[in-house]
């Protein structure tokens, strides 16, 4: 990987340096980088993560770093769970960007217990305003929504 991709977007994304970031503003960092990796899937995710840092993309911080690490780490268990709640859809039709967002949210519902279910989805449904298509919100946050009542 050459952080084309990476480098490109620097400069469109509001992280000033030196500010430390919401868990909102972190979240969508995770985001960013983990759609990222949906175009570079030979690049390993430790990878994306520096080249960002370096390339000042992101500004990063701990919550990120667990976040996108746990969330690719425990990818193969994720995924059919989301896949579970996609009723009627399967995952290569969801876009990318409503996958990434799904990914992240499950991950934070399965495995970080300090955070509530409530704002898990809400976030998920925010990124997803900012980031997808008109119809993903709803969409993400109804897959959430019965995730989070079985599997929680």
């Amino acid at each position: 990987m050459n952080g084309d991709i990476i480098t490109g977007i620097k400069g469109h994304l509001p992280f000033p340096e030196g500010i430390v970031l919401t868990r909102r503003e972190e979240r969508e960092q995770a985001f960013i980088l983990l759609f990222e990796k949906s175009f570079n899937e030979e690049t390993e995710i430790g990878e994306i993560y520096d080249l960002a840092i370096e390339n000042e993309v992101i500004t990063g911080s701990e919550f990120v770093k667990a976040l996108l690490f746990k969330t690719w780490e425990n990818i193969e268990a994720i995924d059919p769970v989301v896949e579970k709640y996609c009723v009627g859809w399967k995952m290569s039709r969801v876009s990318k960007v409503a996958l990434a967002v799904l990914r992240l949210a499950a991950c934070e519902i399965l495995y970080f217990d300090d955070i509530p279910v409530g704002v898990s989805i809400n976030e998920a449904v925010e990124l997803c305003k900012k980031y997808a298509a008109k119809d993903d919100s709803a969409f993400v946050n109804g897959v959430l929504g019965s995730l989070s009542k079985e599997e929680k």
